[in-house]
Formats: C-alpha cells, sequence, structure tokens
C-alpha cells in the first residue's frame, strides 16, 4: 500500500476544510447534508476530517445538495 505524500495529504485536508465551511455557511447539518445528497450520513465528516477519500459521484452529489458548482470544492482556502 503507497503512503500518501504530504501534498496530497494537504489536498484531501484542504477539500474537507472547504466542505465544512460551505456546508456551515448554507446552515446544514452533517446529517441534512448528507440526505440531501444521498449519501451515508456518517460519510460527510469522515471526509470533513479527512479520514477517507471520497469518489468523483460523492462530490457531484454533494455540490448538487449544496447548491454549488463542482470547482467551489476545490477553491484554495483563503
Amino acid at each position: 500500500m503507497k503512503v500518501l505524500e504530504n501534498e496530497e495529504i494537504q489536498f484531501i485536508q484542504n477539500f474537507g476544510k472547504r466542505l465544512r465551511k460551505i456546508r456551515i455557511e448554507k446552515n446544514l447539518s452533517q446529517e441534512n447534508l448528507a440526505n440531501d445528497a444521498d449519501i451515508p450520513i456518517n460519510q460527510v465528516g469522515r471526509i470533513e476530517r479527512a479520514e477517507i477519500f471520497t469518489s468523483l459521484k460523492t462530490i457531484y452529489r454533494l455540490s448538487k445538495a449544496l447548491n454549488i458548482e463542482i470547482i467551489e470544492l476545490f477553491r484554495e482556502q483563503v
């Protein structure tokens, strides 16, 4: 099993932070977002904490549930 590089870990962590920031800005709980995106409830928290890598399908569902363009989930943290 390949060990992740620091840059890869940082990317995954930043994605999770960005997802959490947008979710909170939209006044959604993790449960509400999971339900709207039709994904398991615990998955949102695991993505936000960078515990798992998520699929493109899930990223697509999250963007639709958040009513944002998918690219917004990948913008740099300011």
